[in-house]
């Protein structure tokens, strides 16, 4: 269990309830690992697949899980998903938000999906990469509005940029003459759905060997309120958005731009280069057949849960 105690109210609540709950479930207690501001769950991570587990649990925010995924890529060592952030990218595509029940039960069905990362210099994300506004977005979006409301603190961080002006960018994909834009945001995807449950990129897949882009263009507030709600609408067409596809992106901009994995801010720069790893980690999913969508039976996981909890607390 590789835990973010910012993220946690109880710590010691929350070790009880998953020492119990994995208890009843006939597993053994799990090690327990605390992140640091140094070492935000990789070397954590680590430490535990050469102590030999067979599964981490991340607990906490983006950044936990982001860490947590950058240590197990390559091993056959599973990742589940306990989210305990606000705005939990992989935790939103497998449907749990922040449902602790849900993914305890994930875990203990022993439901289990291959999955592409996609990989960023030394990280990697399992959900999406972005240049430009996405980004802009995070770092407008308050942490004290974000954890009172929610999801939607990020609109009132996104309003805030809406009118900013665009940049211009250069898109390489794979051996492909350069693609040249001038866009607001750049996302390169393994899986479409974004927070609050809003899928993006309808044909995205995780484990299809491929990254889907998404060239985000408006100019205006019209169009972008014509986007969010083609988006919305999940219409065939969206407006002021174009959608490619490849296996090595690289993403240039005239200046330089922030730059977020999986919701979480790394550095700015003025590139972004992103190479999908091919079924490199092990995910604890809902439903481990061949679904795109991660998050079938997520709701009923979450009800199987609160039960193995309750009969735990009983016991």
């Amino acid at each position: 269990m590789v835990v973010n105690p910012v993220k946690v109210d109880d710590l010691d609540e929350l070790r009880r309830t998953v020492d119990d709950a994995l208890t009843a479930a006939g597993w053994p207690a799990p090690q327990w690992y605390e992140t640091t501001v140094d070492d935000p769950g990789r070397g954590q991570t680590e430490q535990a697949v050469k102590a030999g587990v067979d599964l981490v649990f991340a607990c906490g925010g983006d950044g936990t899980v982001m860490s947590c995924v950058s240590g197990l890529v390559g091993t056959d060592v599973a990742l589940a998903v306990l989210p305990q952030g606000t705005g939990n990218l992989l935790a939103a595509n497998l449907g749990l938000s922040t449902d602790l029940a849900a993914g305890l039960q994930v875990a203990v069905e022993r439901g289990r999906r291959l999955l592409d990362v996609g990989a960023v210099e030394d990280k990697y994300f399992t959900v999406m990469a972005g240049m430009g506004f996405d980004a802009q977005m995070l770092e407008a979006t308050n942490e004290t509005t974000k954890a009172r409301i929610g999801w939607p603190a990020y609109v009132m961080g996104a309003a805030r940029h809406l009118r900013d002006r665009p940049m211009r960018v250069q898109i390489r994909i794979d051996d492909r003459p350069p693609v040249r834009r001038r866009a607001r945001s750049v996302l390169i995807a393994n899986v479409g759905r974004l927070q609050g449950g809003v899928t993006l990129l309808t044909e995205a897949e995780p484990d299809d060997g491929w990254l889907d882009v998404a060239v985000l263009t408006p100019r205006n507030l019209r169009h972008w309120l014509a986007l969010g709600w083609a988006v919305i609408r999940r219409s065939g067409q969206v407006p002021q958005l174009e959608i490619f596809r490849g296996r090595r992106v690289v993403v240039t901009s005239n200046r330089a731009q922030p730059r977020e994995l999986d919701g979480d801010l790394i550095s700015p720069g003025r590139q972004l280069r992103a190479e999908v790893r091919p079924q490199a980690l092990w995910l604890c999913v809902p439903q481990p057949e061949d679904a795109p969508d991660l998050a079938v039976d997520a709701q009923g996981a979450g009800e199987r849960g609160e039960q193995l909890i309750e009969e735990a607390r009983s016991e």
